[in-house]
C-alpha cells in the first residue's frame, strides 16, 4: 500500500508538492531531458554530428567534450542539489555523462553509464576519476604511458558501471518517492525491479514514455518549468 498516495482531485503541481513533503526517502531518475534548457543535447543527437567511424578517435572526443563544455546546470539541477541539502533526496540515478548534477552540487549521483568523472588510460588502464581534466586545452594523456584517457563509456565500449549501478539498486530499494525526470527509462532494467513496491513514482516529461503507465503522477512539462512552479507554490505556503 502506498501510505501517502493522494486520492484527492488536486492540481499537480500541487500534488507534487505534498508528495515531497511526506517522503522521507526520495530518488530521481534523470536522462538526458534535464540538461536539454542548459544547452544539452542527448547522445543520439551527438551521434548526428560525427562521421561514421569517428567513434573514439581524438575528433570525436574533442567534440563531446566541447559539447560538455558549452552549458551549465539547468534550475532542474539545483532543485535537487537543494532537496538533498535539505534530507529529502538520498541519491539521483542518472544516464547522463556531462557531471550536471555534481557540477550543480549534488553529492549522490549514480551515473550508471560512468561519465566523465569516471576515467581510465585505454593503454594501462590507469584510473583518473573527477571531470576537471578534461577542464584543460589539451586531451590528456596518462602519465604513467602516455595512452589516451578515455571516459568510462568510451573506455568500456557502452558498458553500464557497476558501482553506479549498485548505488542505484540501493537507493531505489529505500526510496518512499520515485522522481523520473527527462529520461525515457535507458538501461532502467538495471536497476528497477529493485525498486520498493510501495514507493510513489511521479514522471515529470514533455512527452510520452513508458512510464505513464507506471505513474502515480505525470507531469508532461519540462521539468524547469515544473520546479520553478514547484518552488513557487511552496514559497506562497511558506
Amino acid at each position: 500500500m502506498k501510505v501517502f498516495k493522494n486520492t484527492q482531485s488536486i492540481d499537480k503541481i500541487q500534488q507534487l508538492a505534498d508528495y515531497i513533503d511526506k517522503s522521507h526517502s526520495m530518488v530521481a531518475v534523470t536522462g538526458a531531458g534535464i540538461s536539454l534548457a542548459g544547452g544539452g543535447i542527448t547522445y543520439r543527437q551527438l551521434l548526428r554530428t560525427i562521421r561514421p567511424g569517428d567513434f573514439g578517435s581524438d575528433s570525436f572526443l574533442r567534440s563531446y567534450v566541447k559539447i560538455m563544455h558549452s552549458y551549465k546546470p539547468t534550475f532542474s539541477h539545483y532543485a535537487l542539489r537543494d532537496l538533498e541539502s535539505d534530507g529529502k533526496l538520498i541519491g539521483i540515478i542518472t544516464t547522463n555523462e556531462d557531471c550536471m548534477h555534481t557540477i550543480a552540487g549534488s553529492q549522490n549521483v549514480a551515473e550508471i553509464q560512468g561519465g566523465f568523472q569516471i576515467n581510465r588510460c585505454s593503454k594501462c588502464g590507469r584510473h583518473y576519476d573527477g571531470y576537471e581534466i578534461w577542464e584543460r586545452d589539451e586531451l590528456p594523456k596518462c602519465e604513467s604511458c602516455g595512452g589516451k584517457i578515455l571516459p568510462w563509456e568510451l573506455y568500456s565500449h557502452i558498458s553500464l558501471w557497476d558501482e553506479g549501478v549498485r548505488k542505484a539498486q540501493k537507493w531505489i530499494a529505500k526510496a518512499d518517492l520515485i522522481l523520473v525526470i527527462g529520461t525515457n527509462g535507458y538501461y532502467s532494467s538495471a536497476y528497477w525491479s529493485y525498486r520498493n513496491i510501495n514507493a510513489v513514482i511521479v514522471q515529470i516529461n514533455p512527452g510520452h514514455t513508458s512510464f505513464d503507465c507506471s505513474a502515480d503522477l505525470n507531469i508532461h512539462e519540462e521539468c524547469d518549468n515544473v520546479f520553478k512552479k514547484l518552488k513557487e507554490r511552496q514559497s506562497k505556503n511558506g
